[in-house]
């Protein structure tokens, strides 16, 4: 019997020993998450839709300026895509959501060139997907960041100084906010900041850098002193900003990075604050000027994707009518009152639209963040004044940041290779003087 003890007991003993070796075996696959296919293909079809809204961006700006210009600024944000993809993949990805290097602004070099990153390997940022589509789709909202801010500069700025104005600030300005606000362990992150895609990371950081390179460059020739502003085709216009409110789903609804209820709200409370923003604009050029254009209600709706941006993911419905029926009249007074009176030649209004109306959406979301809809945020009106004072610190730190950074950026630029074009090019314009190419025959 003694016998048949110790037997027993040597056996449970081995069994105790294979039982601690191939419990961490089975308890690290359960926490390893699995791919969610439904979720690969929303956020797929996502990164897709946001890649549109930089040609649509393109065809928004290029609809509003002269003939003679039309061509260099489509281009402008068509060379953007193939610049920003390049360097998203050498370096900046790493640098805006690789593990934290510095005091949660700036990534490590991980994944310089993505050669640390396998087919297979799980997304940081949501393990449901792989991490290669999060790339992809964070490189869209990069490229757009820095498109946007071509709408301060057109039928001025030289093309080769734009190429390489595009190269250093995704490197030194977005890829430091982005880390900021939406890395893992990031500044403004860990503070609890809220900007579910994009109000800070892409609007005010496109429209203040925009506000600078307007003011390095200065006025276009004969600005404020006769009509410069001679639309070489609306309708182009409005196409752009019809596929800009299209791709723009993707931009919110995929952010949630999930095919899930988030996703469904945030493409709801797009819709609606779009809409809401597009009738206030339009009401208010109608009560100011007489008459409602056509220009005024897709700059209204823009203005709308804008502020919703980073409260997409937070608020309900009602509160994104608010927001749209605010930033639609604060968008056109800083547009029609407060541009002319303080004289900065913002051409196509990239600061009055992207940085006052992501400022306000920014402050909005501290507002009106609702737990039913995302208990990650609670918001002033849910019980929580203090998220107010989160996004205003996040909101001037950025544009502060921003601005310092994008005059430096410009300056060197404008000393080293000008920034601008000449004269004579100006008055014959950038189509033919940057490319030898006309998009009309003048």
């Amino acid at each position: 019997m003694n016998k048949i003890n110790r037997i027993l007991t040597v056996l449970g003993g081995l069994f105790l020993v294979l039982f601690s070796w191939v419990t961490p075996v089975f308890a690290a696959a359960a926490k390893t998450p699995k791919f969610v296919p439904g979720n690969i293909a929303w956020v797929l079809a996502s990164t897709a839709l946001v890649l549109i809204m930089t040609p649509a961006l393109g065809f928004y700006y290029g609809g509003m300026v002269r003939k003679k210009n039309v061509l260099n600024t489509i281009s402008l944000s068509f060379i953007t895509i193939c610049t920003v993809s390049v360097v998203w993949i050498l370096w900046d990805y790493s640098m805006a959501f690789g593990p934290d290097a510095f005091l949660g602004i700036i990534g490590n070099l991980k994944y310089l060139g993505l050669a640390a990153m396998g087919v297979n390997q799980h997304s940081r940022y949501d393990g449901t997907i792989p991490s290669f589509i999060y790339v992809m789709f964070q490189l869209m909202f990069a490229i757009i960041t820095v498109a946007l801010i071509s709408g301060s500069l057109v039928e001025r700025i030289k093309f080769s100084s734009w190429v390489v104005f595009t190269i250093i600030w995704v490197t030194i300005v977005y890829a430091p906010v982005a880390q900021s606000v939406w890395g893992i362990g990031g500044l403004f992150q860990k503070m609890g900041a809220l900007d579910f895609a994009g109000g800070t990371v892409v609007h005010i950081n496109s429209g203040v850098a925009g506000l600078a390179g307007a003011l390095v460059l200065g006025k276009r020739k004969g600005y404020m002193k006769e009509n410069i502003v001679q639309p070489n085709q609306l309708a182009y216009t409005i196409l752009g900003g019809a596929l800009l409110w299209f791709g723009w789903f993707g931009f919110n609804a995929g952010s949630a990075l999930e095919a899930n209820g988030l996703a469904a709200s945030a493409f709801l409370v797009t819709n609606t604050a779009t809409a809401a923003a597009a009738i206030s604009w339009m009401l208010a050029e109608w009560i100011h000027s007489g008459k409602p254009t056509t220009l005024g209600m897709i700059s209204g709706a823009v203005a709308g994707l804008v502020a919703i941006t980073p409260a997409s993911g937070f608020v309900n419905p009602l509160a994104a009518i608010v927001i749209g029926l605010v930033v639609g009249v604060l968008c056109y007074s800083m547009v029609v009152f407060v541009k002319p009176k303080l004289g900065y030649d913002d051409s196509l209004d990239a600061f009055n639209v992207h940085a006052i109306g992501g400022a306000w959406g920014a402050l909005a979301t501290g507002l009106f963040a609702d737990p039913l809809i995302n208990p990650a945020g609670r918001g002033l009106f849910y019980g929580n004044p203090h998220q107010v004072v989160i996004q205003l610190i996040t909101i001037l730190s950025v544009a502060g940041y921003s601005f310092v950074m994008s005059f430096i950026i410009f300056k060197l630029i404008d000393k080293f290779m000008g920034l601008r074009v000449s004269k004579e090019q100006e008055a014959m314009g950038l189509d033919i003087t940057q490319h030898e190419e006309s998009g009309y025959n003048l």
